[in-house]
């Protein structure tokens, strides 16, 4: 079995785990118990973990990336080192405005005064946005080109994309955790399709392996016996984990990854 000495990690919140207990870096919203962290664990392998909460593929590529607290963080691919084992990509959600999507609609309908509704207001002028074939192309294309990038940096690194779990699956019913109409949820399913697709694409045309999460937590999206995922968190304090993996989705995909490198 080939044997894994540094693994780097790169991606949005779906890769970090915000709200996650421990947190390793709260200005990345990074958990010390995300899927990356808990396969370097598991094949006793060092990890440099890059990714960063609201990254796009534009900032892991070539972009610096600026939180809301104003921390500024290098584009990603740059800590990628030369003799890197492993490398994991979770990104493009951002791309297409998934998560933050969810979350704009979720306090307009909860709580549409809100200063959040205020801040959130212009990222969303259409409301939830359709993912057209261009801009799904284009977040592939980010996907493509980040995985380029990590070959020419680090010639001998297995790159695995994982794709995003779950988080409305067709059986979801509206309840607290998820506060959205039919063809709220329709529209949103239609970006997590989108996304899915993306990764089809990007993995296509490099050869690069993909780990679908999404089709592995189809059974374990919100309103399900054990949801993967984070539902709606109406306070200010936490409310940016909402609609994010919870610890138990964090452990699936890091099963799956461990697996699929043994296979």
């Amino acid at each position: 079995m080939t044997q894994y000495l540094r693994v780097v990690a790169l991606g949005s919140s779906f890769a970090a785990g915000p709200g996650i207990e421990p947190v390793e870096n709260s200005s990345a919203m990074r958990s010390k118990r995300n899927y990356a962290h808990l396969v370097a664990e598991r094949l006793g392998a060092d990890l440099i973990d890059l990714t960063v909460s609201g990254a796009t593929t534009s900032t892991i590529l070539d972009t610096p990336q600026i939180t809301m607290e104003g921390v500024e963080f290098a584009p990603q691919i740059e800590g990628v080192p030369a003799d890197a084992d492993l490398v994991t990509l979770t990104a493009g959600g951002n791309d297409l405005q998934f998560a933050g999507s969810m979350l704009y609609e979720a306090w307009l309908q909860r709580d549409p005064n809100s200063p959040l509704v205020t801040m959130m207001a212009p990222q969303f002028p259409r409301g939830i946005p359709t993912p057209t074939t261009e801009a799904i192309e284009e977040m592939a294309q980010g996907l493509i080109r980040i995985v380029q990038t990590v070959r020419s940096r680090a010639a001998g690194a297995r790159v695995i994309l994982v794709d995003y779990l779950t988080v409305l699956g067709h059986a979801t019913g509206p309840d607290n955790d998820e506060p959205f109409s039919a063809a709220q949820k329709a529209a949103f399913r239609r970006i997590q399709d989108g996304i899915a697709q993306a990764y089809g694409i990007a993995a296509h045309r490099t050869g690069a392996e993909v780990l679908r999460a999404s089709e592995l937590s189809a059974q374990h999206a919100l309103g399900s016996p054990e949801p993967w995922v984070l539902g709606y968190q109406p306070t200010l304090e936490s409310t940016a984990h909402s609609f994010h993996p919870n610890e138990k989705g964090m452990d699936a995909v890091a099963g799956a990854l461990v697996e699929l490198l043994d296979g």
